[in-house]
């Protein structure tokens, strides 16, 4: 039976019911809460990288930007740690729906740019006509300006589905490869076999590195509005 390049991608059910809530729900137990002094090591590794982040994403931001700082870490560990979790066998990648990506990035969004209105309004207006600009081009730059700032959000999800989506089909493809050369030529099977740990461990990074771009950019608008 053959099956469907694009059905690791589709929603998983259970007794005909969605289950999509739980699995996002599910990388909260990767990162326990504990009360006492003294942390174990995954714990201390965890709150480590936690800090290491945060410092270097809250450097640029002054101490209104910086009230974000829970929301941002949030952000970076949801994403990162559903992305690995995506890696598994037999598992969902809920990043790879662009409709999810979408519900996190548009109303993030739009809250730095409705911040960025209330507390800094000239600023924020000025970003649509930069100084200097000759007066025949004025209408054309605004409306220009307008269109990249409503298609900031669309970037943000479009980036991260896409990522996550072409690692996905790569290791789908490469390793149904290697299953059908492995009844043809050994040698060749080998060669596939090799290609495909390789690619996944950059997928690896590439769920990490998606997941720092994802929360850096809202970070960046922030920045600019904050």
């Amino acid at each position: 039976m053959n099956e469907n390049l694009f059905a690791s991608f589709i929603t998983p059910t259970m007794m005909g019911l969605p289950i999509v809530i739980l699995i996002i729900m599910f990388p909260t137990i990767m990162f326990p809460s504990t009360g006492r002094l003294i942390n174990n090591r995954l714990v201390a590794i965890q709150q480590w990288l936690v800090y290491l982040t945060s410092k270097q994403m809250l450097s640029i931001h002054n101490r209104k930007g910086q009230t974000w700082a829970l929301m941002l870490m949030s952000l970076i560990l949801f994403i990162g740690s559903t992305n690995l979790l995506g890696l598994l066998p037999h598992s969902f990648t809920p990043t790879t729906q662009l409709s999810m990506n979408l519900g996190m990035a548009i109303p993030l969004w739009a809250g730095t740019v409705i911040l960025g209105f209330r507390y800094k309004t000239k600023a924020s207006l000025a970003h649509f006509l930069p100084q200097g600009t000759p007066l025949p081009l004025i209408p054309m730059l605004i409306i220009i300006e307008t269109i990249s700032l409503f298609i900031q959000p669309m970037a943000l999800a479009v980036r991260l589905t896409a990522n996550i989506t072409a690692g996905h089909l790569l290791i789908h493809l490469i390793g149904g490869a290697t299953l059908a050369l492995m009844s043809i030529s050994t040698a060749t099977a080998l060669i596939t076999f090799v290609i495909l740990v390789l690619l996944t461990i950059l997928e690896f990074a590439v769920a990490l590195i998606q997941a720092y771009v994802f929360t850096l950019l809202v970070s960046l608008y922030l920045h600019d509005n904050a």
